[in-house]
């Protein structure tokens, strides 16, 4: 299976890109000056890297082991898994992992009034072709669309779909392989597991967050024992950023209003980060912005007509938060807005 992926992300180069790049800036700069060691696997369709002291560097193994098992429940490209039979098959018998994950999106999909939608794989990888054979679909196709939660049947033992439903876990499945990789981790004083733009640190770790209109970075801090994830529209499109891979449930089109979002918590687990940025990732900027003050969340913004908005929570988090912008800042009571001036800008 880990051959298959390297031939997917081979091919395809635009995801090849978005995922090398996040993980640089948000994993790699986190390990500098730091003693730990990485390695690096090709699981769920993106580079899995697990950064642990030298002592400690073999229960990486048991970490990588443990994110195969999430894959073979949760994907939808690999023939083995439990949702892509459950998606050909429309109905399946169910290993824990996949019924958690289930359990999780129902959830997410009450808590965020449907805009986390994991039916939107009718969508997602039905219409919207991704990579070389990029496709665009008609207004009319995406207003066809089945996208219905309700069309979507499970028990801890089986799963089954109605027709045209097609299930989509790619919204929290990274960050669920996160999860379940610290848990294996349990004991452990240091490190960095980090899926994509989903990472948990252990300790204290260095981040940066990269600057979604340059190959630059917006900011720099520190963060310690937490969880991060990030979710943005700049490196996986069509042809335009308009055509971007987060669709909006609601009016099954790409979203419009983020360039970026990263969001960060000591409660919330990685599953729960990685959906709520991919719920958040499509609202309309005042329902985010009362979704995320609901649920508690620290949240680093960037829109697409360049605001950057961050919350006190956010700040309260990190550690020597450096923004790399020389502009003033606006004092809200919950969040600070800055227009994002680069045509000018030049790094502090």
């Amino acid at each position: 299976m880990q051959g298959k992926y390297k031939m997917l992300i081979k091919k395809n180069k635009s995801i090849q890109g978005f995922f090398l790049f996040t993980l640089f800036f948000l994993c790699l700069s986190s390990l500098r000056g730091e003693s730990l060691v990485k390695r690096t696997q090709v699981l769920m369709g993106t580079y899995v890297s697990i950064s642990l002291t030298p002592d400690q560097l073999k229960r990486s193994k048991d970490a990588f082991e443990r994110i195969k098992e999430v894959e073979l429940a949760l994907s939808s490209y690999a023939p083995e898994a439990r949702i892509y039979q459950l998606n050909h098959q429309h109905r399946v018998f169910l290993v824990q992992d996949t019924y958690e994950a289930l359990l999780l999106s129902q959830k997410y999909y009450k808590q965020t009034g449907g805009y986390f939608d994991i039916t939107i794989g009718s969508i997602t990888k039905g219409l919207f072709h991704f990579g070389e054979d990029e496709r665009i679909p008609s207004k009319d196709e995406l207003k066809r669309a089945k996208i219905d939660f309700k069309g979507l049947h499970f028990t801890s033992e089986d799963a089954w779909i109605d027709k045209d439903v097609v299930i989509d876990l790619g919204g929290m499945g990274k960050g669920f392989g996160v999860d379940k990789a610290v848990e294996v981790l349990q004991g452990v004083h240091k490190a960095v597991i980090a899926l994509s733009g989903d990472i948990y640190c252990i300790g204290v770790c260095k981040m940066q967050i990269q600057n979604p209109f340059q190959e630059k970075v917006l900011a720099d801090f520190k963060m310690e024992d937490m969880a991060i994830s990030s979710s943005g529209n700049y490196r996986r499109f069509i042809k335009e950023v308009k055509y971007n891979h987060l669709i909006n449930p609601k009016k099954r089109e790409p979203q419009r209003t983020f360039a970026s979002i990263t969001l960060m918590s000591k409660t919330y687990l990685n599953s729960d980060l990685d959906a709520y940025a991919t719920a958040a990732s499509v609202m309309p900027l005042t329902t985010a912005l009362k979704f995320l003050k609901r649920m508690n969340i620290a949240y680093f913004l960037v829109t697409n007509d360049k605001r950057l908005i961050i919350n006190k929570k956010f700040k309260k988090l990190t550690q020597n938060l450096k923004l790399f912008l020389p502009l003033k800042q606006q004092e809200r009571e919950y969040i600070r807005v800055l227009p994002l001036r680069f045509q000018n800008s030049k790094t502090q």
